[in-house]
C-alpha cells in the first residue's frame, strides 16, 4: 500500500488540475410552520446521525447585569421537565448508546447528540420536550450556580493566560456585549436565580428562534416528519425581538494593558484589532482576512514563525488566528512568546516591523498556493465528519450566514489574491486601532 506522503501527493496533482471543484454538501433545507428552520445533510455511509438543536442566542444577548445566563441556562437544561427527571436525559442517551452534551458562545447555544440512526425520533422527541417543557425548582438552581461559579474558578481564576483574555476582551470592545465573558462576571453570577434563567428560556428557547441540524444516515422525507412530529407542535414566541445589540463607536487610540501575576513562568504578549465578520453575500474580505492569518502566523513556514522564531531567535511560539464566523465585528489576533533574554518590548518592536515589511511586499506566491491547497485538502476530509459538518451549518446560521454561504466559502478562499490579502492587512492591522496586552511576572523589589 502507497505510503501516506503518496497519497497527500496524488491528492495535491488531483487538485492542483484546472476546473476541479469541491462538490456540494448533500444538504436540504425547510422550515416548519411555526418558524424552525431544518437543515438536512445526508450521509449514508454509516447508520449514525448527529442531532443538533441551535438557538440564536448567546452570551452577547443576555440583559445587563446577567452576564452569565446563557451559559447557566445551558446547565439547567439537562435539569428535567414533566416526563424526565433530572439527568435523565443524558442517562437515556447513553443507554442507548450515544453521546450529548452543549456549548454556548457569544451568538449561539447549542445541544446536540450523536446516536445510532434508528434513535433519531428518541432523541428528536427529548429535545423537543425540554425545549417546550423545562422545569425548574431552587433546589436544582442554586447547586447549580455554584457549579458554574466553580467552573469560573478552574477555567479562569486559576489561569493568568484566561485572565488575560478576560480583561483584553474587556479592553476591545467598550460597548459592545462582546465583551463581557460568557462564563460571566463574578459578582453577577452570584445573584442569577430561577427566575432570570425561566425568564431568559421563555423568551428566546423557541421554535421560531431555532436551528435543527440533523447529519448523517436519514433522508430528508424522514427527517421532515420526525420533525413535525416532535418540533411542529411548539408554539412560537410572537414577541421575539430582532437580535440588535450596542455596536463599537471608532476606536481613536491604541489601548494597551498588563496583567501580572505571581504564577507567570513565561510571559507572552498579545495583540488584537477589531475586524469585520463574515457577511452574507459578500465574505470576500472575511476570507483576505483568513488567509492572511494563515499566511502570517499558522504553522512551521509562516512568515512569522519564519522571520521571529527561526531567523532572528525572537520568539519561541508566535501565532495568528481569525474567525470571522460572528453575527457582529469580530478580532484578528496575534500572540508571541519571546526567546530566553528578549523582552516583551523587544519583542513586540519585532512583530510591528515584520507586519509593516509584509504589508510593503505581500505574501510569497507559492507560500499561498500552498496554503490554498491544504486548505482544499482539509475541506475534503472534513466531509468524512457528519458531525463537523452539522456544527459548520449550525454555527453559521446562528451568525448571520446562509446555507449558500457556507457552501460558496471553500471557492472564496480560493479565489483570493495577494493584492486582496494585503489591502485587508492594510485595513485592519493599524496600530492606532489596536489592543495589546502584556502577561508578565509580578517586578521584582529590592
Amino acid at each position: 500500500m502507497p505510503k501516506p506522503s503518496v497519497w497527500l501527493f496524488a491528492l495535491a496533482a488531483w487538485l492542483s488540475l484546472p476546473g476541479i471543484a469541491l462538490a456540494a454538501d448533500n444538504v436540504t433545507t425547510f422550515q416548519l410552520d411555526n418558524g424552525m428552520n431544518v437543515v438536512m445533510i445526508e450521509d449514508t455511509r454509516a447508520p449514525v446521525v448527529t442531532h443538533m438543536v441551535w438557538y440564536r442566542v448567546g452570551a452577547a444577548d443576555e440583559p445587563p447585569g446577567q452576564s452569565g445566563i446563557a451559559h447557566f441556562l445551558e446547565h439547567l437544561m439537562f435539569k428535567g421537565t414533566e416526563k424526565l427527571e433530572p439527568g435523565e436525559f443524558s442517562s437515556v442517551v447513553a443507554r442507548n448508546g450515544g453521546s450529548d452534551n452543549a456549548f454556548t458562545s457569544q451568538d449561539y447555544t447549542a445541544y446536540f447528540q450523536r446516536i445510532a440512526a434508528d434513535r433519531l425520533g428518541l432523541v428528536m422527541g427529548m429535545e423537543a420536550d425540554r425545549m417546550a417543557n423545562l422545569r425548574l425548582t431552587d433546589d436544582e438552581v442554586l447547586p447549580e450556580r455554584d457549579v458554574i461559579l466553580e467552573e469560573r474558578n478552574q477555567r479562569v481564576e486559576n489561569s493568568p493566560s484566561a485572565l488575560l483574555r478576560e480583561q483584553h476582551s474587556a479592553a476591545q470592545y467598550l460597548n459592545h456585549p462582546y465583551g463581557d465573558p460568557i462564563i460571566g462576571w463574578r459578582q453577577e453570577m452570584e445573584e442569577l436565580d430561577r427566575a432570570a434563567a425561566l425568564d431568559f428560556y421563555e423568551t428566546h428557547y423557541a421554535p421560531n428562534n431555532a436551528v435543527l441540524v440533523v447529519a448523517g444516515d436519514a433522508s430528508p422525507d424522514e427527517v421532515r416528519k420526525l420533525a413535525e412530529k416532535h418540533y411542529g407542535g411548539i408554539e412560537p414566541n410572537p414577541d421575539l425581538l430582532p437580535r440588535t445589540r450596542p455596536q463599537e463607536p471608532p476606536q481613536l487610540a491604541e489601548r494597551r494593558l498588563t496583567l501580572r501575576d505571581a504564577r507567570v513562568s513565561q510571559p507572552y504578549l498579545s495583540r488584537s484589532y477589531l475586524a469585520p465578520e463574515r457577511d452574507s453575500g459578500a465574505q470576500e474580505e472575511a476570507a483576505a482576512l483568513y488567509l492572511l492569518a494563515q499566511v502570517l502566523g499558522s504553522g512551521q513556514t509562516s512568515v512569522l514563525n519564519q522571520r521571529l522564531q527561526i531567523e532572528d531567535n525572537i520568539a519561541v511560539q508566535v501565532g495568528a488566528w481569525y474567525s470571522g464566523t460572528s453575527l457582529d465585528d469580530t478580532t484578528f489576533n496575534l500572540a508571541v512568546v519571546p526567546a530566553a533574554g528578549v523582552t516583551l518590548q523587544q519583542a513586540e518592536e519585532a512583530l510591528d516591523d515584520v507586519l509593516t515589511e509584509f504589508v510593503e511586499t505581500g505574501p510569497d506566491a507559492e507560500h499561498l498556493n500552498r496554503i490554498k491547497m491544504q486548505l482544499r485538502a482539509e475541506e475534503i476530509y472534513d466531509r468524512d465528519d457528519a458531525s463537523a459538518l452539522a456544527r459548520r451549518y449550525g454555527q453559521a446560521l446562528t451568525s448571520g450566514l446562509t446555507v449558500e454561504d457556507v457552501q460558496a466559502w471553500p471557492d472564496i478562499l480560493q479565489d483570493v489574491t495577494a493584492e486582496q490579502i494585503v489591502a485587508a492587512a492594510e485595513r485592519v492591522l493599524d496600530p492606532q486601532k489596536s489592543v495589546t496586552g502584556q502577561l508578565l511576572a509580578p517586578e521584582v523589589t529590592q
